[in-house]
């Protein structure tokens, strides 16, 4: 099993550690990587910012960064940060629950930890089904799921965006 170490460094949400881990967890273990390190820190706004701005030079928080720390060959060592404030303010923007809206970012950067891309399109529309599959999984109803995974799109009944 994979060992996740967690850091919560904000005290704006209640977070469940154990739910945080187990859903690194499961991605990484359905990826193939049984024996992976990863560490999961959950910051707010203020140090996501300096993260975003130091790292990627954007100058804004942002919901969730990845830094894969291990070379190709290797086992999988990685590090991923959350925002909890900014799932807070996203969750009252797209009307999502707040703890929710944070598991999608931490599905979300475990997945590209693992190989997912969302910078082109179509690797974007395989981003968020996979997204909407791990929320599933984990425990969120389909059409939450959905809506997490896919925030901006209207959708049909049976939880698939309208293309």
């Amino acid at each position: 099993m994979p060992h996740i170490a967690i850091s919560n460094r904000q005290q704006q949400l209640v977070i469940d550690q154990q739910a945080m881990a187990h859903a690194c967890g499961l991605v990484l273990t359905d990826a193939g990587w049984e024996t992976a390190i990863l560490s999961l820190v959950i910051v707010g706004d203020d140090q996501m910012q300096s993260l975003n701005r130091e790292y990627l030079g954007h100058d804004y928080p942002t919901d969730v960064l990845s830094f894969p720390l291990s070379e190709e060959g290797e086992p999988l060592e990685g590090e991923i940060v959350v925002s909890a404030e900014t799932a807070l303010t996203n969750a009252a923007d797209y009307g999502t629950e707040p703890h929710e809206e944070l598991l999608l970012y931490v599905v979300h950067g475990t997945l590209h930890l693992v190989g997912l891309d969302d910078k082109e399109p179509a690797k974007a529309k395989v981003m968020r089904q996979a997204e909407a599959y791990w929320l599933e999984k984990l425990g969120i109803p389909r059409d939450r799921a959905t809506k997490l995974a896919y925030p901006d799109q209207p959708f049909a009944r049976i939880g698939e965006p309208l293309e």
